[in-house]
């Protein structure tokens, strides 16, 4: 068969991840709460909730002791990517190593075609889920066919499987062997699916290339009569059959969901005061020593109304270890605190270009402003109105780097050319570009636009992880009425802020410039098809789209885009790299995005108590974010 001549991928497991050798012939050992439930006769043995093969992590500091609570906090069911990513992404089949290499976790190998268009992947045999049922193809398959394929639940097929126009292929080998195949190469696709299901789409949580037919199946239409499925849904108050299922299939909102996670929900509602989440007796993951992970027995999220709480609970010693939300800004608050409250302060580095970034929406709907914005020399010379050293050592105690939006230091296809383009303080120039555009100052100190009126530049902004604030907009506000640009700052809700990116409605955003450590693994800021940074959302949603909806782009933004076509299906690595930069290169030229300060330290919250945190990771959102520090070896000394 032609698979035979498949060139077989075994990974090396990186830093954290140690071959399955090293456990030889030792016993596997369990946590004290899990030894109880084995005598009461409520749980089998560890040696057969493990699978064959179990995945093995190398402790960071030395091998941890079970038990301990650890204590978080969130902002309730729409703040989820902090549990997700604390623990549920470990759902994935791949998962990233430390290095920042996509790495075999449920599945243990995987082959490639030489021509990059048929990935074949093995599963760990002997999975089980979270309630002991075992993790086959069939739940792969289940997946596909009867989410992805299923309209109702899925209207738009995801992108990502999609190639010349076609669906991907998916086949069952066997029971823990499975086939994905593309029309075209498809020489990306290990670093997709090292990130999962949260690319495919949101609505399903962590839940990527699997899910859990045996319990999933009950609420489907194809395996339940829809008669049936209506009723049950109108009683748990939906008005669809599929409404029920994305309750169903949402880990937040249903502790009965079964998982591949470290922890599992037990609370029934986001709601609650306290949201609880218990060890998974069935996790297949051990140390160097036998002992099944995680180390922890519980992780609780105390649910606060804002931010800035949870930074004062930190302050507080309330917290155990904590990186979301927690503010560059707070930071001398953290370290004139951290011996009162017994934790430390670490600097974890971070794949952020700008924070905050400023997106100039080339697609704004006011015709004048919209010819503003698509004038090179316009976006140059609000760049050179910022004082980013300013905004460094006032926002970030000069721990930043004042740069243009631009790839960081350290990041895959850094440039530093790029990082220093209109990125100096230099009123006096941008004074004179505007000038040179003939954008004379009226009576009122503001610059007149083509149509004889004062432009008035609305900048919108909202609450997200990062540290953008009021403050920093009025600096942002200062700086460009200082060249005679009148600007007006609005702080606005989230889901507002959202709903007018996806339309197109906002004139200039504002969000950070993440996903940077390699923007291959989620190229949406470069792309602009990531709404949040709406830098051109409706040349985006044509891409998106392929032509259905939005607005076709022209010259150098189509350009951008025929290049990253061009790239997913270069199978050539030397090549590919080329045409990304060629994608850098036209970034650098146009700077459709203004930075202010990049590359600033991820603050991380830890209690001296808690061991095996790294004293230094990359923060980035495309590597799951702390999910990378293995936060299952984590333990209380």
């Amino acid at each position: 068969m032609k698979v035979l001549r498949f060139l077989l991928i075994f990974l090396l497991l990186s830093v954290l991840i140690v071959s399955e050798v090293a456990i030889g012939q030792k016993r596997y050992k369990e946590a004290p709460m899990l030894t109880e439930l084995v005598k009461a006769g409520k749980l089998p043995p560890v040696e057969q909730r493990l699978p064959k093969n179990p995945i093995v992590v190398k402790p960071m500091e030395k091998v941890g002791k079970y038990g301990g609570t650890w204590r978080r906090a969130w902002l309730g069911a729409g703040d989820r990517w902090g549990i997700a990513k604390l623990c549920y992404d470990a759902n994935n089949l791949f998962r990233w190593s430390r290095d920042v290499k996509p790495t075999p976790w449920l599945v243990d190998k995987y082959a490639v075609s030489p021509d990059g268009r048929v990935y074949t992947f093995h599963l760990r045999e002997g999975l089980k889920w979270s309630d002991g049922t075992p993790l086959t193809t069939d739940d792969v398959m289940f997946w596909y066919e009867d989410i992805i394929l299923n309209e109702e639940l899925t209207p738009t097929y995801p992108a990502a499987l999609l190639s010349g126009g076609e669906k991907a292929k998916f086949e069952k080998i066997d029971t823990y062997t499975f086939r994905i195949t593309f029309k075209n190469p498809a020489p990306l696709f290990i670093y997709n699916f090292a990130a999962q299901g949260w690319f495919i789409d949101h609505r399903f949580g962590s839940l990527g290339y699997y899910a859990p037919k045996h319990y999933l199946k009950q609420f489907h239409p194809k395996y339940t009569p829809k008669e049936q499925l209506e009723a049950m849904a109108k009683k748990e108050g939906f008005s669809k059959w599929y409404e029920l299922f994305q309750f169903k299939i949402d880990y937040i909102q249903n502790p009965e969901l079964p998982t591949m996670s470290p922890w599992k929900v037990v609370s029934k509602s986001p709601n609650e005061p306290v949201y609880i989440m218990e060890r998974n007796p069935y996790y297949p993951v051990v140390d160097t020593e036998g002992n099944q992970l995680p180390y922890i027995d519980r992780v609780v999220h105390y649910l606060v109304s804002d931010a800035e709480m949870i930074n004062m609970k930190a302050i507080a010693g309330e917290i155990d270890m904590q990186t979301r939300h927690i503010r560059l800004p707070n930071y001398t608050l953290f370290m004139q605190n951290k011996d009162k409250g017994g934790y430390r302060v670490l600097r974890w580095g971070s794949g952020v270009g700008a924070d905050p970034a400023l997106y100039l929406n080339q697609n704004v709907k006011d015709p004048v402003k919209r010819k503003l914005f698509q004038d090179i020399r316009f976006r140059q010379a609000l760049s050179l109105a910022i004082n980013r050293d300013e905004i460094n050592k006032m926002l970030y105690f000069g721990l930043g780097t004042p740069m243009q939006a631009a790839i960081p230091k350290g990041g895959a296809y850094y440039d530093s050319v790029w990082e220093k383009t209109y990125s100096q303080y230099d009123p006096a120039r941008a004074k004179r570009i505007l000038d040179a555009m003939g954008l004379k100052v009226g009576k009122d100190r503001y610059r007149i636009g083509p149509d004889g009126k004062t432009i008035e530049l609305i900048i919108d902004f909202t609450t997200y992880p990062g540290n953008a604030n009021m403050q920093c907009m009025e600096l942002i506000k200062s700086y460009w009425e200082a060249i005679g640009i009148k600007t007006i700052v609005r702080q606005i809700e989230r889901s507002l802020y959202t709903t007018n990116c996806n339309s197109g409605d906002i004139e200039i955003g504002v969000w950070t410039m993440d996903r940077c450590s390699n923007f291959v693994l989620s190229p949406g800021r470069i792309l602009g098809t990531i709404t949040d940074g709406p830098w051109a959302p409706l040349y985006a949603q044509w891409y998106s789209t392929k032509g259905a909806s939005g607005e076709e782009p022209t010259g150098d933004i189509r350009r951008i885009y025929d290049l990253w076509d061009e790239v997913n299906r270069t199978i050539d690595a030397k090549q590919r790299d080329k045409l990304i930069r060629e994608i850098v290169a036209l970034h650098r030229k146009n700077i459709w995005i203004i930075g202010t300060v990049g590359a600033p330290p991820q603050l991380v919250i830890v209690k001296n108590n808690m061991k095996n945190v790294p004293e230094y990771a990359i923060w980035d959102d495309p590597l799951r974010s702390p999910l990378i520090s293995y936060p299952e070896q984590f333990y209380f000394e």
